[in-house]
């Protein structure tokens, strides 16, 4: 352990010596190690705010929206549609207990003159509204919420409250037109955490109905399963009574039915595949700082020839010079990746605030300790696999030759 002590101490009183040189070449170490830190973080911590949000959804619910619909329903381009009727169907099967349909549509607000465009939510008025409520985490921050009887009754988003998108912000009981008719807001959500949700504007369903010509339609069905049965299995009861009622075959159906869980594992996967991929674009500045630790470790052992001869002339063995380079590389890895660390984390809760401050406050980065530990292993790793090669080289050189070395 004292002789382990000695190298160390050693090592960096050489790193130390080229201070410059030694900073050049932790660069692309710190730099890879900072883009994998804030890459797997960001990704991290959205993955446990999906798991937040659907743990309030609840694993009971049922989600069917048409086929050709990715994102949220109404947000692309389809001709399949769903209706009242495929509401009924869906409630008709074993083992569902409530369902609820809604409707998405872009609509035009006017207010005071200003005029923008934003997605209008159609929702039911009867007691099925609470499922509809609890799957898209609404809840009312000021005034009311939209009930039975309501007209020309909106509730708004968070942001028009909060967030400058008219001049002056909406206020309750103001006016404002949305496709030419004057509604008369009543109430406004709390914050939901992203642009898209915060930003809604929700009216009864028969009335979005009326200003999009949009006859029965809806845009998705929310299904909730009994207590006891397995949602899985009611998803396939759900498949089996819609391509009944639409009269499709197995395999060619224009629907699609997800559970909560399905729903966790498909975002899931697509937060794994792009971390993946963007980790992999990182990893080329981590083979360029590994590059990097072998040129000037390689151009240590020529630097240092000499102090290499003196030092085998004295007793030094192979492998104490092998332990030296590999130690000094290795400390020129770790340097640079607790640098990357730093600077990940640095890099990572700056894009958390920015977000915040522009309206999204749904995604909190999340740093596990195994994320640190393992950067800063991997970065050692590298540094001490870069400088192998040089220390075999310099353990290898001959006192004599070494002593004559110019």
């Amino acid at each position: 352990m004292k002789e382990l002590s000695q190298h160390i101490q050693f090592s960096i009183r050489n790193l130390r010596r080229r201070g410059l040189r030694s900073w050049l070449t932790m660069l692309g170490i710190f730099i890879g190690i900072a883009a994998v830190v804030a890459l797997v973080s960001l990704g991290q911590g959205l993955q446990r705010s999906i798991d937040e949000q659907f743990s309030k959804l609840g694993v009971d619910k049922l989600f069917v929206q048409p086929k050709g619909e990715y994102g949220p329903p109404g947000s692309s381009v389809t001709t399949v549609k769903l209706d009242d009727n495929d509401v009924a169907a869906v409630e008709g099967a074993k083992g569902v207990i409530n369902v609820a349909g809604y409707l998405l549509k872009p609509g035009r607000v006017e207010f005071h003159d200003q005029v923008r465009y934003f997605m209008l939510m159609g929702l039911p008025t009867d007691e099925q509204k609470h499922l509809v409520d609890s799957f898209a985490n609404l809840e009312i921050a000021q005034g009311r919420d939209i009930r039975k009887g309501d007209q020309r009754k909106v509730v708004l988003g968070n942001q028009f409250l909060t967030a400058n998108l008219f001049q002056p912000n909406i206020r309750l009981r103001d006016r404002l037109l949305i496709n030419d008719a004057e509604f008369e807001v009543v109430g406004f959500y709390k914050t939901i955490g992203n642009t898209g949700d915060d930003r809604i504007l929700t009216m009864p369903l028969e009335t979005l109905r009326g200003l999009a010509s949009a006859g029965e339609e809806v845009s998705a069905i929310v299904a909730q399963s009994a207590p006891n049965a397995d949602p899985t299995i009611v998803g396939i009861a759900i498949e089996k009574e819609l391509r009944k009622h639409r009269n499709v075959e197995e395999g060619k159906e224009d629907f699609r039915v997800q559970t909560a869980t399905e729903l966790i594992a498909s975002f899931g996967n697509i937060i794994l595949i792009v971390q993946v991929f963007l980790i992999g674009v990182a990893a080329i500045s981590l083979v360029v700082g590994g590059i990097g630790i072998m040129n000037t470790m390689y151009t240590a052992v020529l630097e240092r020839t000499r102090e290499i001869g003196i030092m085998k002339a004295i007793g030094a063995r192979n492998s104490d010079i092998t332990k030296i380079f590999l130690i000094e590389s290795g400390l020129l890895g770790m340097a640079g990746g607790s640098i990357g660390i730093a600077m990940g984390i640095a890099v990572s809760k700056g894009i958390e605030l920015l977000l915040a401050v522009t309206g999204n406050s749904f995604l909190k980065i999340y740093f596990p300790w195994y994320l640190i530990a393992g950067a800063l292993v991997f970065a050692a790793g590298v540094g001490m696999a870069s400088g192998m090669l040089p220390a075999v080289q310099a353990a290898r050189q001959q006192p004599v030759d070494a002593l004559r070395y110019e």
